[in-house]
């Protein structure tokens, strides 16, 4: 048999499969599944080097859809070929046909869209989200790259889907890096889920896009076995150095194969009871029209992956910050006792990459503000550092790809402009990915440049993720707020040994040291700064120093107050109900953002612990302005020094 008719045969098979395997969930995308049949199979069966008993082999060519409702058709490939499945890597079985009619079952790995953490390691990242799998297809280029791999990473994208800013962000990173071991293949059926596509988003109007930004764009038929073959082979000849990347333009059609489904009214419509029938009836039409005899998986033969060469990675202890700031010249900082908190960040990330060699770091143009480019002035780190520039969606996800790769990746950004990227970053989380998020400039002590600048609602989104668990048991995010330089040194290297998500806030302006490195700082913990036995204060970054100024105000009121710097959510609540209780269940939290982050956090602790509490949450409560001075800003949100005086003696009634 020929491998044109071979393609044929087997795509027409994958195809029927998708049909079925939606028909029988009673949901999924049968027919974009459907446009990407003979991609697919070019892709699995001949040009991707890979094992489908180790699909997340180092060294194995990657898949990456970024379409993810298309999943189904990939799902059949892997269960024709045998691809081993399940969350326990010792403990892997062979995807079956009967497991397709699992599809989207709670009980089953194969879920709505692609996510590796479900028990489905062929992929690296969880999709669907539209617009973001291109940028973990360059996380996945540049992790190789910087492995000296010759892995290909290839990535199917919708035409429709094309539109999202964030396609855009990668194909420029993707362009300036030069990774042409990145493969986009834009799937070009003309239908989106309500409609045709914008003209814009044509394959032809695509093609030209494609090569303003640099790229050598094919445009192909994505339903013609030699012309996918010809296209993936040309890409496959310049994928090993740096060279201009290519782009393949697939111009299929939505429902190939099935006249009754093709265009639009089925989108997301699984075909059932006389219209499946039909379909399936066309599909052993187009068989026989397009081979003249079934072909099984064994017609084709799949190229291994290169031998993993193993290799030594650090992973070695930090030196105190003491310590470490006589080679950055800051011994007069250190004398002098302030040093900003996102200083600290800078120098503990420059000494994690010198002790650690799967630490990699991502900045989106600030790096000289969020101090992250001391590890990109370091020469021996400098290969490791990754400028996005100002594109935030993009960063986070290239992080994410990153991580699938084995690398600690640390993401930093002023903490406003993290808020651009929070589908990509839970979409990160639920790939299971490494991630280390920080953001600096935090909170309303940046004062002169306004609301358009200061994080507010990023504490609650992230405290919203703490709350949940993720697929290894653990907290799905830690949020970490450091007072001074010692806790954001110490809880920089905490977070590069935890596997997970952390979000850690960073301060622009100098703060009073208040701990040495003899502080163990841990993820879940606190610090009592001081011990009282009226009222229990929970504050954390900014907030420790003004809750500190106000501890001596409310002494000479004859208050005694316990000052607790909740530096981390979540946090040990026992402990911290333990010393509430102990302040006779008076407690005020204070922070500087908006409502739902640590006051919230207590809340729900108190709440849950069945106990008496009185509670009163100093946060944020107006749109603030520009302000002169960071006092001028705390005074004008009500949470200054003299504020938490006051909130306290109404707390405790006292006249």
């Amino acid at each position: 048999m020929s491998f044109e008719a071979a393609v044929h045969a087997q795509a027409i098979e994958l195809d029927r499969l998708s049909l079925e395997m939606c028909a029988a969930s009673g949901s999924g995308h049968p027919t974009t599944a459907m446009s990407l049949g003979h991609i697919v199979t070019v892709l699995m069966f001949s040009t991707m080097r890979w094992s489908p008993d180790y699909p997340d082999y180092p060294t194995s060519d990657r898949l990456v859809l970024s379409e993810g409702h298309a999943v189904p058709i990939v799902y059949a490939a892997c269960a024709k070929l045998g691809v081993k499945i399940g969350k326990d890597p010792e403990n892997r079985r062979a995807l079956t046909l009967d497991d397709l009619k699992t599809l989207r079952a709670a009980n089953s790995e194969l879920d709505g869209h692609p996510n590796p953490m479900e028990g489905f390691p062929f992929f690296d990242a969880a999709t669907g989200s539209l617009g973001q799998g291109l940028s973990v297809a360059a996380g996945l280029g540049e992790a190789a790259r910087l492995d000296g791999i010759d892995r290909r990473v290839y990535c199917i994208i919708g035409d429709g889907e094309s539109r999202e800013g964030q396609i855009a962000e990668a194909l420029d990173y993707i362009a300036e890096r030069k990774l042409s071991n990145v493969c986009p293949i834009f799937n070009c059926n003309e239908y989106g889920q309500a409609d045709r596509v914008s003209q814009q988003q044509s394959s032809a109007t695509l093609a030209k896009k494609l090569e303003a930004y640099g790229y050598k764009v094919l445009v192909i038929d994505g339903h013609a076995p030699s012309a996918i073959k010809a296209a993936l082979d040309e890409f496959c000849k310049i994928s090993a150095s740096p060279n201009q990347p290519i782009a393949i333009v697939a111009n299929t059609e939505k429902g190939w194969g099935a006249s009754g489904m093709h265009g639009g009214g089925w989108h997301g419509k699984p075909a059932t009871g006389d219209a499946l029938n039909k379909a399936l009836a066309e599909l052993d039409e187009k068989r026989v029209q397009l081979t003249s005899s079934l072909v099984s998986s064994d017609s084709f033969e799949i190229q291994p992956p290169a031998e993993l060469k193993q290799r030594e990675i650090r992973q070695g202890d930090m030196i105190p910050l003491g310590e470490i700031a006589k080679k950055f010249d800051l011994v007069s900082s250190i004398q002098a006792g302030k040093l900003a908190t996102r200083r600290a960040y800078g120098i503990a990330l420059r000494a994690l990459g010198q002790v650690n060699d799967r630490v990699v770091t991502l900045d989106a143009d600030v790096s000289n503000s969020t101090f992250a480019d001391m590890f990109k002035k370091d020469p021996t780190l400098s290969s490791r550092f990754f400028e996005c520039k100002i594109a935030e969606q993009n960063m986070f996800s290239v992080a994410a790809g990153l991580s699938a790769a084995g690398k600690i990746p640390f993401c930093s950004t002023f903490a406003k402009f993290v808020t651009r990227a929070y589908d990509q970053i839970e979409m990160a989380i639920n790939s299971g990915a490494n991630i280390k998020i920080v953001g600096s400039h935090a909170g309303v002590t940046l004062a002169a440049d306004g609301p358009s600048q200061m994080s507010l609602p990023d504490v609650a989104w992230f405290r919203s993720l703490s709350t949940a668990r993720d697929h290894r048991g653990n907290p799905a995010c830690y949020v970490l707020q450091p007072a001074d330089a010692y806790a954001a040194y110490a809880l920089t290297h905490a977070m590069a040994e935890y596997e997970g998500a952390c979000y850690m806030r960073t301060l622009r302006n100098d703060t009073e040291f208040i701990y040495s490195d003899q502080t163990a700082f841990n993820l879940g913990g606190f610090e009592v700064l001081s011990e009282g036995r009226d009222v229990l204060i929970c504050a954390a970054g900014a907030m420790v120093h003004e809750a500190n100024k106000a501890l001596d105000a409310l002494d000479k009121a004859g208050v005694s107050a316990t000052l607790v710097d909740l530096y981390s959510l979540p946090f040990d609540t026992d402990a911290l109900m333990d010393i509430a209780n102990q302040n006779n269940g008076y407690i005020l939290t204070v922070e500087d953002n908006y409502g739902g982050g640590i006051g919230s956090a207590v809340a729900d602790a108190l709440s849950a612990s069945g106990d008496a509490f009185t509670l009163r949450q100093l946060h944020v409560r107006r749109i603030p302005k520009s302000a002169r001075t960071a006092e001028e800003i705390l005074a004008m949100c009500q949470i200054s020094a003299s504020d938490i005086v006051k909130e306290t003696m109404k707390l405790l009634q006292v006249a």
